[in-house]
């Protein structure tokens, strides 16, 4: 097993699934539900495997799986693994069997073409955090804008249509910036090195040894062109709006894929490109993005309070929790870094948990709107218990997932050359509003008096439970011991740490 190409693996059979999806009778939707679940597990077993095999001890790109692809222009298939994407790669792999275990319930028509966009969003995805040459990387990286806007546009709400079309052209329309960038960046590498490459390997090393030198202006533009298509993704305010229509409209199991994953792609790009081959830029533009993500972490507790629907708060705190891991990866040292990786694993784990909790009311009651719910505790105390530790965890309550990634930013933050006190002082302030809105919510929705309306309320199924519960106890097990996600980063993040130093001294 060993010797087997394990990422190449993972990352092509969600696809192969996804055509033979195709081939199947379109009338037979439960069948359609299997097949795609037996390739949605089997490639999270091998992404398991693989990170299983992954060296903690060693910092560069393992498990690499490469061939000349466009030999005339230096770009190659390469795909690899190292403590930057190995948490990234697993998200991916776990959320969609998830996501496809939920959609049961919502979607009845055209199953099969459903399951086929989730495990095409999936190859995407993975492709992303796997791809080790940049424009490889870019590809992958505009593919996971198609099933996207497919699934939203076709199996959405009531505005799926708008909400669809402003995702994709807002999307699409900042990566071509990365795409420019790219471009840039590729060409003066070969002008100056006298070799043609997309390797970010490659790219990395040079710049570490100043064997590539961009002067202060080029770099910025590079960066700038970077920074668009990133920020849009993930998102920072202003550059969010897309992305509480996107949730509202989407279908529930939908949500957690967009959110889970389409958001990381945009932090793993900023750390991948901007800080490790960017540095001096990223230094200079840190003080400015830094202001714009303590403005994203207020606002988007701001606006979170003030929404009725679930989804849309979910969708606002997700742009405040996106704030914080933008101030970790601009505090560009090890401990910022290392925060800003475990808040996204946090709030893909525990906001796609109260997804879980949205959909199974949505499934029951019909509605989103907390004004119309109330007391659902009592009818449904497993829900309720399950969607409460789902919350502490999205506030960061010690002992639970997301306070290891909030503190872990707040210290990184703090000792960072790049940014400093003043930057945590006032996001904290964010972390009060966090548990002001969410409890809100959480109160609107489980406590007081059960309306009438809610009395045919039931609990969770066993499906449900057990769906719901592997990311609530995700949340829990790795909050009490946070190492084992912090372990397998450290010797990556310190060679990133000593490669942005080097780079800084050439300076």
């Amino acid at each position: 097993m060993i010797g087997l190409p394990l990422i190449s693996l993972a990352l092509w059979l969600p696809l192969v699934g996804a055509l033979a999806l195709l081939f199947l009778p379109k009338e037979q939707p439960q069948l359609a539900r299997t097949v795609a679940l037996v390739f949605g597990f089997v490639t999270l077993v091998i992404a398991v495997v693989a990170a299983a095999l992954f060296d903690r001890s060693a910092p560069g790109f393992q498990m690499i799986d490469a061939f000349d692809w466009i030999p005339g222009l230096g770009i190659r298939y390469a795909v690899s693994l190292d403590g930057v994407s190995i948490w990234f790669f697993l998200l991916a792999a776990l959320l969609t069997p998830v996501a496809q275990l939920a959609s049961g319930a919502f979607i009845q028509r055209d199953v099969r073409g459903f399951q086929a966009l989730l495990l095409a969003l999936e190859f995407s995805v993975l492709g992303t955090f796997v791809a080790q040459d940049m424009f490889l990387f870019y590809i992958f990286f505009e593919l996971t804008l198609v099933p996207t806007a497919l699934l939203i546009g076709r199996w959405g709400g009531e505005q799926r249509v708008k909400a669809a079309t402003q995702f994709f052209l807002y999307n699409f329309g900042a990566s071509l910036f990365m795409l420019v960038a790219m471009i840039g960046l590729y060409l003066t590498h070969a002008a100056q090195t006298g070799l043609a490459t997309g390797d970010i390997a490659v790219l990395i090393d040079s710049v570490a040894t100043g064997k590539l030198s961009l002067d202060t202006t080029m770099a910025r533009l590079l960066f700038g062109g970077f920074f668009i298509a990133f920020a849009v993704k993930m998102p920072l305010w202003p550059f969010h709006t897309w992305l509480p229509l996107a949730h509202a409209e989407a279908t529930d199991d939908g949500s957690i894929d967009i959110l889970g994953l389409l958001q990381k792609t945009g932090g793993y790009g900023l750390i991948r490109f901007a800080v490790q081959l960017l540095p001096a830029a990223t230094a200079w533009a840190a003080p400015a993005v830094g202001v714009l993500a303590v403005i994203s972490i207020l606002y988007g507790a701001v606006a979170a309070y003030a929404q009725r629907d679930i989804k849309r708060v979910l969708a606002y705190s997700t742009v405040s929790h996106m704030g914080f891991a933008m101030l970790g990866i601009f505090a560009m040292n090890a401990l910022g870094i290392t925060g800003a990786i475990t808040m996204m694993l946090a709030s893909g784990l525990a906001t796609g948990a109260l997804f879980l909790v949205s959909a199974a009311i949505v499934a029951r009651r019909g509605t989103r709107d907390v004004k119309q719910l109330g007391g659902l505790w009592l009818p449904a105390p497993i829900l309720g218990g399950l969607a409460l530790t789902a919350v502490f965890g999205s506030i960061g309550l010690p002992g639970l997932m997301g306070f290891a990634g909030e503190f872990t930013v707040m210290q990184g933050t703090w000792t960072s050359s790049a940014l400093g006190p003043a930057y945590i002082i006032v996001g904290v302030i964010g972390v009060i509003l966090a548990a002001a809105y969410l409890l809100t919510m959480f109160r609107r929705v489980f406590m007081g008096e059960l309306r009438p309306a809610n009395e045919g309320f039931t609990d969770l199924t066993g499906r449900e439970i057990a769906l719901l519960g592997a990311l609530v106890a995700l949340v829990v097990i790795i909050g009490i011991y946070p190492n084992m996600v912090f372990a397998p980063m450290q010797a990556t993040l310190q060679q990133i740490a000593s490669g942005v130093s080097q780079a800084l001294a050439l300076k």
